[in-house]
């Protein structure tokens, strides 16, 4: 009787951790996340420079090789390129969160939750606008905040496959995410300055 109980509690615990809602670590880890869709626009155009600025150079090498074996995979037929192309985002997200030294425990699907300084720096970045980080930042943060918006403004009209240019926005880009997160220093990344 009592290692029923046992099991009956164990069972429990576990049903709870597995149900509770899970929250990103990092942008990048959800389907949502600018590196992930960037990896879709590449399988897509089968044009592998749209996901190659998320990655350092000393990884591209490893992703090329997961996107042609994709990109080969894909043409087996619907549910082998579903498979093909949940395993190169895997990999995208991996290499890129390797080359700023952190840790990838996967991809969380669409819908998870991100934080909510981070959803409104998003939408700031697709309207061109900071209205929506509007009380979400310190008003005494508001002028870095905005020095960092602009560079991001500045470097977005970059050309995907002039990887410098297309690394120094991703480099402006998440460093005004990590500003809006409440980070007060510029991440280095081991190819273009930038983490997230």
């Amino acid at each position: 009787m009592y290692e029923l109980l046992i099991i009956a509690v164990f069972v429990a615990t576990l049903a709870v951790v597995a149900l509770r809602p899970q929250r990103a670590d990092a942008h990048c880890d959800t389907m949502e996340g600018p590196t992930a869709k960037d990896g879709v626009r590449a399988l897509e155009s089968a044009d592998l420079d749209h996901a190659l600025k998320w990655i350092a150079p000393d990884g591209e090498t490893e992703l090329r090789e997961v996107f042609e074996r994709s990109l080969a995979a894909r043409k087996l037929g619907p549910e082998a390129q579903e498979v093909a192309d949940r395993w190169f985002l895997e990999n995208l997200v991996r290499i890129h969160r390797a080359g700023e030294g952190a840790a990838f425990t996967g991809l969380l699907p669409a819908g998870t939750p991100v934080e909510e300084k981070v959803a409104a720096a998003d939408r700031s970045v697709d309207e061109g606008d900071l209205r929506p980080l509007a009380g979400l930042i310190p008003t005494e943060r508001w002028p870095e905040l905005e020095r960092r918006f602009a560079k991001v403004l500045e470097h977005r009209d970059y050309d995907p496959h002039d990887m410098d240019a297309a690394r120094a926005y991703v480099e402006a880009y998440v460093n005004f995410f990590k500003f809006a997160e409440g980070h007060d220093h510029d991440h280095a990344h081991a190819h273009a300055g930038h983490g997230h």
